[in-house]
C-alpha cells in the first residue's frame, strides 16, 4: 500500500524499534545454515515480501559458498563467471519485459551481498574453527540452485515491476519486507548487512 512521504521515517522508525526488540543474542555467534537451501522466507510481508525472501533465500546459499570453498583457497571473486551470469540475466531479461540494465543492477547487488556473507563467515571460521561447517557442499549443485532462485526473483521482477517505481510508497514496503524477512527467517547481523546489500536498488 503507498503511502505519504511523511508517513515513511515513522514507518521506518517503528520497523527498527521491532527489529531491536526481537533481536536475538545470536547475533554473536550465530549458527551458520548447511545442507539444502531454505524455502522462501513466508514471514517477509507486503507486496516486496516474496521478492525479499527470495533474495534472503539466495543469502542462505551463500552460506553453503563460502562452506564449499573453505580450506580449497578459492577467492571469494569470482570476475568472470559473474560477467557470464550478469550477461545471461540482461539475456532473460529482456525476454520478460523488464529492463535489462536495471535487473543486472539488481542481480549485481545480490552477488555483492552474498560476498558479504562469504567474507564474514570465511573471517569467522578462520577465527573460530569450531563453528565450521564439517562438510563441504558441492559448488555444482549450488549453482543449479543459484540458477532456479535467479529464475524465481526474475518473475518477482515482473510481478512487483509496478511497486518498485521510485516512490515513499515503495520506501516503506521495502523498509516492512526486510525487517519482517529478517525477522521470520533469524538473520544475523553479518546476514542483515548482506540483505541490506541485496535490496539497496530495489526502488531504484
Amino acid at each position: 500500500m503507498l503511502v505519504g512521504a511523511a508517513a515513511v521515517p515513522a514507518a521506518a522508525a517503528a520497523l527498527a524499534a521491532l527489529a531491536a526488540l526481537t533481536a536475538s543474542p545470536a547475533d554473536a555467534a550465530p549458527q551458520p545454515r548447511h545442507g539444502t537451501a531454505a524455502p522462501a522466507v513466508a514471514g517477509a510481508l507486503g507486496p516486496l515480501g516474496p521478492l525479499t525472501a527470495l533474495a534472503i533465500r539466495r543469502l542462505r546459499l551463500g552460506d553453503q559458498v563460502a562452506a564449499a570453498k573453505r580450506g580449497t583457497g578459492a577467492p571469494v571473486d569470482d570476475p568472470e563467471r559473474e560477467r557470464q551470469e550478469l550477461a545471461k540475466v540482461r539475456r532473460q531479461a529482456a525476454g520478460l519485459g523488464l529492463d535489462p540494465a536495471s535487473t543486472a543492477r539488481f542481480f549485481e547487488d545480490q552477488i555483492a551481498a552474498s560476498k558479504v556473507v562469504q567474507r564474514g563467515l570465511l573471517a569467522r571460521w578462520a577465527a573460530d574453527p569450531a563453528t565450521a561447517p564439517s562438510q563441504r557442499p558441492s559448488l555444482d549443485a549450488i549453482r543449479t540452485e543459484l540458477d532456479a532462485v535467479t529464475r524465481d526473483i526474475l518473475r518477482e521482477l515482473v510481478a512487483t515491476e509496478r511497486v518498485r517505481q521510485p516512490s515513499a510508497g515503495c520506501t516503506a514496503d521495502l523498509a516492512e519486507a526486510d525487517v519482517s524477512g529478517s525477522i521470520a527467517d533469524g538473520l544475523d547481523a553479518l546476514h542483515r548487512e548482506a540483505l541490506r546489500t541485496a535490496l539497496r536498488s530495489v526502488c531504484g
